[in-house]
C-alpha cells in the first residue's frame, strides 16, 4: 500500500536542524513519503545564518511542476520562502491543495529571513489560500504588525480574507513558566479560539522546532486526520522529540531538536 505523499517547500539548513532536513525527517518518522522543493540554500549552524543563496523563481517553479505532475501530493507545507516573488508563486501553484503555511520570517538564532515585502506577500497572497497557518508568537505579531495575546492574534489572523473559508491558524508556544505547559491556540474563521495544551520541555535544544511542528501537522493531515486531531498529534510529536534531545550537547548555540527515533540521549 502506498504511503501518503507530503511536499515541503523550504530552504536548506546545513546544520540539519531546520528547513527541509527537519521536514523530510519528520515526514519519514510519521510514515509519509516526503518530496521537497528547495527555495534557498543557506549556510547556517546553531548560532547564526551566515549566507543565503535564493533559488531562481523559474527553478522554483520547475521543481513544483516536477512534483505536482508526477506524485499524488496529499499535503503541502511551506517554510522559508525568502522573497515576495516566491511567496506569490507558491500561492498561485498551491491554491486549492491542503496547505500548511509556516510563515518563517526569523530563524531561531534571530537571523531575519524575510523583510517587509515578504510579510506583505504572505498577507496578500499565501495566507488567503492556506488551509492552516502555524506562526509562533513572534511571527504572528510580525505578520499583523501589532502586539496581542496568542489567542487574540490567532483569531485576527484567521480573519484574513481570501477565496477559501476554511483557513485556520495555530499560534504555537506561549509562556510555559507559570504552569509548566505550553498552549497553542487554534482559531478558525467565525469561531472562538481553542487552546491545545501540552507539556513544556525545558531545553535550549529547540532549533528546528517550528519546522518540525508544521511538517508533523502536514504529515497527519496527509494521513487523513481532522485538523484538531492533527494539531494535537503534532504537538505530542514535538514534545517527544524535544525530550529526546533535551540533554544533547550538539553545536555552540541553540542545539537541534531531535530527528532521531527512540530514546537516544
Amino acid at each position: 500500500m502506498n504511503p501518503p505523499v507530503a511536499l515541503t517547500i523550504a530552504g536548506t539548513d546545513s546544520g540539519g536542524a531546520a528547513g527541509t532536513a527537519a521536514d523530510l525527517a519528520t515526514f519519514a518518522a510519521l510514515g509519509v513519503h516526503g518530496a521537497c522543493v528547495i527555495t534557498a540554500v543557506t549556510a547556517q549552524d546553531t548560532t547564526d545564518v551566515s549566507d543565503i543563496h535564493p533559488i531562481p523563481v523559474a527553478t522554483l517553479e520547475a521543481q513544483l511542476h516536477a512534483v505536482f505532475d508526477d506524485l499524488p501530493v496529499a499535503a503541502v507545507k511551506t517554510g522559508m520562502l525568502g522573497s515576495a516573488e516566491a511567496v506569490e508563486l507558491v500561492a498561485r501553484l498551491c491554491a486549492g491543495r491542503p496547505l500548511v503555511v509556516d510563515p518563517v520570517l526569523v530563524a531561531t538564532s534571530g537571523a531575519v529571513l524575510g523583510g517587509e515585502d515578504v510579510r506583505r506577500a504572505y498577507l496578500d497572497h499565501l495566507l488567503p489560500v492556506a488551509t492552516v497557518v502555524t506562526p509562533n508568537l513572534d511571527e504572528a505579531r510580525a505578520l499583523l504588525g501589532h502586539d496581542g495575546s496568542p489567542e487574540e492574534l490567532a483569531v485576527a489572523l484567521a480573519g484574513v480574507r481570501g477565496p477559501t473559508s476554511g483557513r485556520a491558524v495555530i499560534v504555537t508556544g506561549g509562556d510555559p513558566a507559570a504552569t509548566g505547559e505550553c498552549t497553542d491556540w487554534l482559531a478558525e474563521p467565525g469561531k472562538p479560539a481553542v487552546p491545545i495544551s501540552h507539556p513544556a520541555v525545558p531545553t535550549s535544544n529547540d532549533h528546528g522546532t517550528g519546522c518540525t511542528y508544521s511538517s508533523a501537522l502536514a504529515a497527519h493531515l496527509a494521513r487523513g486526520a481532522p485538523l484538531r486531531e492533527a494539531a494535537e498529534q503534532a504537538a505530542a510529536y514535538v514534545t517527544r522529540q524535544l525530550a529526546i534531545s533535551q540533554s544533547w550537547t550538539l553545536g555552540r548555540g541553540r542545539g537541534p531538536i531531535a530527528h532521531t527515533i527512540g530514546g537516544t540521549r
